[in-house]
């Protein structure tokens, strides 16, 4: 059962990180139109997050305990539900004399930046937990990173090729805040199974 949870909450945290950036980016589009310095400030964004996300689970599983960790991680992984469904914020308007970077990256930090960062450090610190569980194949989780390759490829496929195609974004947005509900639910049960892993070989 462990195997299990830890493998879907991979595939689904990774699914869900590579469909929410063209997600973000095509709300963003009848504001300020398709030119590629919108794209590159978008890849950017997504980027600096990614990198932060890596840089929180490699420090809270370095310097804090088991306890700590498990605590920390599913408090932040609730405070994204005060931004779901994701949108573009009320009364955010881009500048018309001005280049649009410095909003592009504000709007996307209140929008998104909340989820994107709890997703981005789900592969190293759910793999972290892995490892640590006492499950008998804890010595060897790298088939974790497997299932996060299968979930990207997922997300990269199904968003230009069912999404975008079927769903409006009010429906996309919709359709991937119940995938963040189930992800934060996988998360949860991870973090339980941890905790106990002192207590029992699963």
């Amino acid at each position: 059962m462990l195997l299990i949870v830890f493998t879907v909450s991979m595939f689904v945290s990774a699914s869900l990180l590579f469909l929410v950036e063209p997600m973000m980016a095509k709300m963003a589009l009848p504001l300020l139109g398709g030119s590629p310095a919108v794209w590159n400030t978008c890849l950017v964004f997504f980027q600096a997050v990614l990198l932060a996300g890596y840089l929180y689970a490699y420090a809270s599983t370095k310097w804090l305990s088991r306890h700590a960790q498990i605590v920390l991680h599913i408090c932040l992984a609730l405070t994204p539900l005060a931004v779901l469904p994701l949108r573009i914020p009320v009364g955010w308007e881009p500048p018309v004399q001005s280049t649009p970077v410095l909003w592009i990256l504000g709007m996307l930090s209140v929008a998104v930046g909340l989820p994107f960062f709890l997703l981005s450090s789900s592969t190293p610190m759910l793999q972290r937990w892995f490892s640590q569980s006492g499950h008998t194949s804890a010595s060897d989780p790298y088939f974790l990173y497997a299932a996060s390759n299968a979930g990207s490829l997922v997300g990269l496929l199904a968003y230009p090729l069912l999404l975008e195609p079927t769903l409006r974004l009010s429906a996309q947005s919709f359709l991937w805040s119940c995938g963040f509900a189930v992800f934060l639910a996988l998360t949860v049960a991870c973090g339980r199974w941890y905790g106990g892993s002192n207590q029992a070989q699963l």
